[in-house]
């Protein structure tokens, strides 16, 4: 049931994030795979490529994460139908809401 409610909570902060935000379209049912999908990417592929790109991440004092969550946004782009993202800079500015209104959901969740 948690896993569940966790589910729709990614879903809704997809939702309000592509209201927010320019040029990211998303459908009910694209937001609802979208979270499955970035839920997947963020467990399997994030680590490998962090991993792989410590050096400039270190480098950049860590903000080169940010690249690599606007580069799986945009890969869930292409993967998700009814999930549609302009442009990379329009998947960075998507990142980050996301990442805020996540974090405002959980502190909301937690108490």
């Amino acid at each position: 049931m948690k896993l569940f409610f966790q589910w729709l909570i990614s879903a809704l902060a997809i939702l309000v994030a592509a209201y927010l935000v320019p040029g990211v379209t998303v459908t009910l049912v694209g937001a609802l795979i979208a979270a499955v999908v970035l839920g997947a990417l963020n467990l399997f592929i994030r680590p490998i490529l962090l991993i792989l790109t410590l050096p400039i991440t270190i480098l950049t004092l860590g903000l080169f994460s940010l690249v690599i969550n606007a580069l799986l946004v945009m890969l869930a782009s292409y993967l998700v139908p009814g999930f549609l993202v302009a442009d990379f800079l329009t998947a960075l500015l998507f990142a980050l809401v996301l990442a805020v209104i996540n974090w405002v959901f959980n502190i909301w969740r937690n108490d």
